[in-house]
């Protein structure tokens, strides 16, 4: 795999991840595909510990645990999904799972695509926007006056 195809595949796996699952099972069931695949790791749930670091240059610290839940899928073509969800959503990791493996099956993958990916990407895009504006309207801006005798 090179550079180019692993940041597509990082690229759909992380609007997989973080999308509301509601989209991404209303997406998916209106393609009304079941296709073959193999259960390799069951979906599970599980916590993850989370580093942090002070001004993200100082020494690394033990922030505390996150609630994680993973799955991983095989078609019987050989691609094998991947799926990594905060929180306790099984099914939204399995479906993020299977959906992974398909997008590296040239049958499945313009379609997938889109229908899914780039829809989840683009409202990601759009809420990701309107919370910038949302910051930016409480934005302060500090100024210095210069006094005539700090000169």
């Amino acid at each position: 795999m090179n550079n180019t195809e692993k940041s597509e595949r990082q690229g759909w796996m992380s609007a997989l991840a973080r999308t509301d699952f509601l989209h991404l099972k209303n997406s998916w069931s209106q393609l009304d595909l079941s296709p073959d695949h193999q259960i390799i790791r069951a979906t599970e749930t599980g916590l993850i510990q989370v580093q942090s670091r002070m001004g993200s240059t100082g020494n690394p610290f033990n922030i505390g645990d996150m609630t994680v839940t993973r799955s991983v899928v095989k078609l019987p073509s050989g691609e094998m999904g991947y799926s990594y969800i905060k929180d306790r959503n099984k099914e939204h990791a399995y479906l993020a799972a299977l959906i992974d493996a398909l997008m590296q099956n040239n049958d499945y993958v313009e379609q997938l695509r889109l229908q899914v990916i780039d829809p989840l990407k683009a409202t990601m895009a759009e809420k990701t926007n309107h919370r910038r504006q949302q910051i930016a309207t409480s934005k302060v801006e500090f100024f210095t006056i210069v006094r005539g005798e700090d000169e």
